[in-house]
């Protein structure tokens, strides 16, 4: 039997174990059997990743070459994950369970968010102020913010860390960047790439581990300038409560309930498409699942049984085969939760309609569910499960389906299908989301922005606004005149 794998942390350009030497086990969810273990960080390496971080901000090797160089880094970075696309994404299947199919063309994708960070490198500009005070030359320039803590979930982990740390290492900043303590075997093979690339040490530091002993450490450090976050709620108000103490400008990108409209003019086919990608593509486990389908009454029941006969040809199983189209969930917890989810929800009257058990065989296998709800107090409707449930509410008019979506804590995704273009402009302008997808579901690019509102987070990640998130801006004012200054007691 071959040894498995152990993954060290990568901490300023060396690959290092936990100081403490604490070693945990990754498990892999199809098969739910341990596969590789992997180091975890004790304060005290927290504390070399940050410093080294410090460092590296100051080093000439990062802060004098210029911009372009940046740029060019990053192109590299970006050639390498492509030619390593398929690696890495066996890895991450092997490590979460998620679609191979998903998870390679996932990591190839994403190194065009690092070649699209890389084009705006050397375009990151200042201005020359129209100053009211003619004996004043006056500008602005953009420097990097600093050191930047970057802190990614287990699901999308290649999608999420390139959100973040391509337009900070394009702005010139340092990263901490810290892989959860669930599957985190991709974010270390990725740090190989970060070393091959040829970043200077110290630009780009990889650990993960636990809460007190790493993410406490990290979010609370003095030294930290920046914190990008993806994860829960709650977790993000202990992150906002640690920025308290060294006050880092946070972004947030978190979890969602998002409302999938389908009214009654829309193409039955496309709709019911979309939201089977919107809650059983990836397993459901995406912060954007739209979970609470919402259909126009008049056309619920044939909806419904078109989902019906299309999931009759999914194949649920081994996630590393290219014929399977539903995997395992990365936990235990996950099917937990959907079970005690799903018991409340029909206890007040919903009805499943296909699904709802975990199925017989090895790993963390649930059976995609199709839930028709009583009514807006359904559980399935306010809970997020990222898992593989779909849930249907019937509406009867355009007011009230607005209303119905609007009516949660939560504003990341959103979707709508109608063939009426007014409705669709109409509609998706009053709809509490960060995105909104008409006619279609769950789609990316470096181009667009993403973010939420309320409980879902703020900040925006992918976009050209990004980039400047990462900035920090200095006005300079220079004395054009000969003549000493005046009054020094009155100001100018």
């Amino acid at each position: 039997m071959s040894q498995k794998p152990h993954y060290q942390l990568f901490i300023d350009g060396a690959w290092v174990d936990g100081a403490d030497g604490q070693v945990m086990s990754s498990q892999n969810p199809a098969t739910g059997t341990d596969w590789a273990t992997f180091a975890c960080a004790a304060p005290s390496d927290v504390e070399r990743a940050i410093s080294a971080a410090r460092r590296a901000l100051g080093d000439p090797a990062w802060r004098d070459i210029t911009q372009t160089q940046r740029g060019k880094l990053l192109y590299r970075l970006a050639d390498l994950i492509e030619r390593n696309a398929q690696h890495i994404g066996a890895i991450e299947t092997t490590d979460s369970g998620k679609l191979l199919a998903e998870t390679a063309t996932q990591s190839a994708y994403v190194a065009d968010y690092y070649r699209y960070y890389a084009g705006l490198a050397d375009k990151i500009e200042g201005a020359v102020l129209p100053i009211d005070k003619p004996d004043m030359h006056v500008f602005t320039r953009r420097e990097p913010i600093g050191v930047v803590v970057a802190i990614v979930p287990w699901n999308a982990q290649m999608f999420l860390t390139a959100t973040k740390l391509g337009p900070a290492l394009a702005a010139g900043c340092t990263v901490a960047l810290k892989a959860s303590e669930i599957a985190p075997a991709p974010m270390l093979e990725f740090a190989k790439l970060i070393e091959e690339a040829g970043f200077p040490p110290g630009v780009v530091s990889v650990i993960t581990g636990d809460a007190e002993n790493c993410a406490i450490p990290l979010t609370r450090h003095p030294d930290v300038d920046r914190i990008a976050f993806t994860g829960g709620p709650e977790t993000a108000r202990h992150v906002v409560r640690n920025s308290a103490e060294n006050f880092a400008v946070t972004t947030l990108e978190l979890g969602g309930k998002s409302p999938i409209i389908v009214f009654e003019d829309a193409d039955l086919d496309g709709a019911a498409n979309g939201l089977i990608a919107g809650n059983f593509g990836a397993s459901g486990q995406s912060c954007v699942a739209g979970t609470r389908g919402l259909v126009h009454r008049s056309i619920l029941e044939k909806l419904a049984t078109l989902i019906e006969e299309k999931m009759q040809g999914v194949v649920i199983g081994d996630p590393l085969s290219s014929d399977t189209h539903i995997g395992p969930l990365c936990t235990q917890a996950q099917i937990a939760k959907i079970e005690s989810t799903l018991a409340a929800a029909t206890a007040g009257g919903a009805r499943i309609r296909f699904g709802g058990t975990p199925l017989d065989r090895p790993g963390n296998f649930m059976a995609p569910t199709l839930v028709e709800c009583a009514d807006t107090s359904t559980e399935t409707l306010k809970i997020e499960m990222f898992g593989p449930v779909m849930s249907l509410l019937p509406f009867d008019t355009e007011e009230e389906a607005i209303a119905i979506a609007n009516s949660t804590p939560f504003g990341l995704g959103s979707g709508v299908f109608t063939q009426n273009v007014a409705r669709a402009h109409r509609v998706s302008a009053r709809l509490k989301a960060g995105i909104c997808w008409v006619n279609t579901y769950r789609a990316v690019s470096p181009i667009a922005p993403f973010g939420g509102f309320d409980q879902s987070g703020y900040g925006r990640e992918a976009g050209q606004e990004a980039i400047l998130d990462y900035t920090r801006t200095k006005t300079t004012w220079i004395n054009t005149s000969d003549k000493p200054m005046a009054n020094p007691f009155v100001m100018r």
